[in-house]
């Protein structure tokens, strides 16, 4: 699945903060009584991009027949969130049951506009990978269950990889990448694209053991630390050598059909993402089918630690008079067999444990297409091992900010200063820090 929140872009506070105090003022505790009709039926509304939802929830249906679902897609990235907002702000038309990419939860569940399911899913995070699962907390408090995943892997174009003599297997370090890069760009090839994307900055600073994020349990404090933290300098310094010796393309623009194209073309010989590109790439670059195969991420120095690129939860509005019926639904999709099956053979990357454990799953080598057709598109690779190798290796430090989306949507403000201009990626993490803090401030955080 494409991962969204690479299109987030900046959108209005969803409850500005005046003080301290009063998040409570954001939001409700929801689901007082529970609203059915005169039969005791429930009409559930959910608000999802996602298309492996459509079979999943006919097979919740014919499981709970007294539930009907009216399944509505208002946009995927930054639609999604405005028409949940505008629905928050108006007091009414906000569904029961949203879809809430990781990045975003924080912010809604601090603004009280999620409903606490702590209580309903006692053991549950043994179920799910250890990086989902601590993705769906907050402030020690469950707010939705995890529905998919984004573990990192390295995508590479074994043909491209070939003609300049590198093994990509061997490449374990950033250096090891780097090396590669020069070898590749001498064939007239890139070794990868990138067009300043938050979500790849901030998954690579998270597998090199960045912490840049910090916010205080009652979500009044956050930190902030772009210029010195660890790992995001690593980051910097590796990708600003990358970038001022022209390894990088990074002027084609992601999810375009240049973009595309360059994967069949052999313009790019790598991609660094998350484990839902298959299917993005068998739909959108078919003529690159049998040329690439998957390693685990490289790191800084060889580990192997990971992250995640994307992913997303199901969770339950506050505002919501049918709670029960609505965690029936999310627990159905995202922890049932049968609803988790479901979308796994729709072509979702699976947030279980059991289902990344599966024969079944680890040996499969063919990706399903969006006609149905089952396509060799990686050589024949069991690619599923790799991926659940680096589910297993997410670290689970890593905190988003509350205002993720606000983020996500300036950070390419400053860096296309970097790819453009030849603007110093430090001084442009200087000048992105400055304006995260100052709209922290605005927001009524307290700033470290």
């Amino acid at each position: 699945m494409k991962s969204n929140s690479r299109f987030i872009k900046v959108i209005a506070a969803i409850c500005v903060i005046p003080s301290m105090i009063g998040f409570a003022a954001c939001g409700s505790s929801g689901g007082s009584k529970e609203e059915t009709d005169s039969q005791g039926n429930v009409e559930l509304n959910v608000w999802a991009w996602e298309a492996t939802l459509t079979d999943a929830t006919k097979k919740f249906e014919a499981k709970y027949p007294n539930i009907k679902v009216k399944l509505r897609n208002v946009g995927s990235g930054n639609k999604h969130y405005i028409a949940l907002d505008n629905a928050i702000q108006a007091g009414s038309g906000a569904p029961d049951v949203t879809q809430m990419e990781y990045l975003a939860l924080a912010q809604y569940a601090i603004n009280k506009h999620l409903v606490d399911i702590t209580d309903r899913t006692s053991g549950f995070d043994k179920f799910y990978t250890p990086g989902t699962w601590n993705a769906v907390q907050w402030g020690g408090k469950t707010y939705g269950l995890p529905m998919d995943s984004g573990p990192m892997a390295f995508f590479y174009n074994k043909e491209v990889f070939d003609k300049s003599g590198v093994d990509p297997t061997s490449i374990k370090t950033w250096d090891d990448y780097y090396q590669a890069a020069k070898k590749i760009r001498a064939t007239g090839s890139y070794i990868t694209s990138e067009e300043g994307d938050g979500g790849f900055f901030e998954a690579m600073s998270w597998a090199a053991g960045g912490k840049p994020y910090k916010t205080s349990q009652d979500g009044s404090e956050i930190k902030v630390n772009l210029t010195s933290d660890p790992g995001v300098k690593t980051y910097v310094d590796f990708w600003q050598k990358m970038v001022s010796e022209d390894l990088v393309d990074t002027k084609t623009p992601n999810w375009s059909d240049e973009w595309f194209r360059s994967m069949t073309d052999d313009s790019i010989a790598s991609l660094l993402i998350g484990a839902w590109m298959p299917t993005n790439m068998v739909n959108s670059a078919p003529a690159g089918a049998g040329k690439w195969r998957v390693a685990t991420l490289p790191t800084p120095d060889g580990s192997k630690r990971s992250s995640e690129y994307g992913g997303s939860s199901l969770a339950i509005l506050s505002s919501s008079k049918k709670v029960d019926a609505a965690y029936k639904y999310i627990e159905f999709i995202n922890h049932d067999k049968e609803g988790i099956k479901s979308r796994v053979d729709g072509g979702a990357f699976p947030s279980d444990e059991a289902t990344l454990k599966s024969q079944k799953f680890l040996e499969s080598t063919k990706i399903k297409n969006s006609k149905g057709e089952e396509v060799d598109y990686f050589g024949g690779q069991q690619i599923n091992k790799v991926f659940a190798e680096s589910a297993k290796n997410v670290s689970t430090d890593w905190q988003f900010l509350p205002f993720e989306e606000y983020a996500r949507g300036k950070f390419k403000d400053y860096i296309s200063k970097v790819y453009s201009n030849g603007s110093p990626f430090s001084k442009e993490m200087a000048n992105y820090q400055k304006d995260l803090t100052t709209y922290a401030g605005r927001q009524g955080f307290k700033v470290k």
